[in-house]
């Protein structure tokens, strides 16, 4: 019990090791703060901000660390995007489902990443996350295996609150 209640802050904290070390001395990237399994963050350059969190289940089967974030690009006028790097790459044909709930929607899906189709879609599923214990990220792998990647949605408002705030205060 003792080792569960420290593993996910150090997995949290590892992914803030990751995605500081990833973007080097190029990109200004600010912590907005940690959320129990979520973390905001703002980088400079192109401006945006983001709440981004590791799923639960820890299968290392990829070859990259999976992740879900909901960003905000003011540049761009998009706020509250949401972003899956999925934890393995998928089938070609394979559908990309999100299930937050009694909810469930087909993401748009490249090889190993998912989008929600519409800005309007993105308000929904907010709304979900916001009200909900968990998320659920399903598709067919490569080599044909079926895959979830579980999220805990705890801490994600509070998170994406500080993306947007993040960015918000900057214009």
């Amino acid at each position: 019990m003792r080792q569960t209640l420290f593993r996910r802050p150090l997995r949290l904290a590892g992914l803030v090791c990751a995605c500081l070390l990833l973007a080097g001395p190029v990109l200004a990237r600010d912590s907005l703060g940690i959320f129990e399994t979520w973390g905001s963050f703002r980088d400079s350059g192109p401006l945006h901000c983001y709440a981004i969190a590791e799923p639960i289940d820890e299968s290392g089967a990829g070859r990259w660390r999976p992740f879900a974030t909901i960003s905000h690009w003011p540049e761009k006028n998009v706020r509250g995007q949401l972003h899956i790097r999925l934890s393995r790459a998928r089938r070609n044909d394979a559908d990309v489902m999100l299930v937050i709930g009694d909810r469930k929607w087909r993401l748009v899906a490249g090889a190993s990443d998912a989008w929600s189709p519409t800005a309007n879609h993105d308000s929904f599923i907010l709304a979900k996350m916001r009200a909900a214990r968990s998320m659920r990220v399903s598709s067919v792998a490569a080599n044909g295996a079926g895959f979830v990647d579980t999220y805990s949605l705890k801490g994600a408002a509070t998170a994406i609150d500080a993306a947007a705030l993040g960015c918000a205060s900057t214009r």
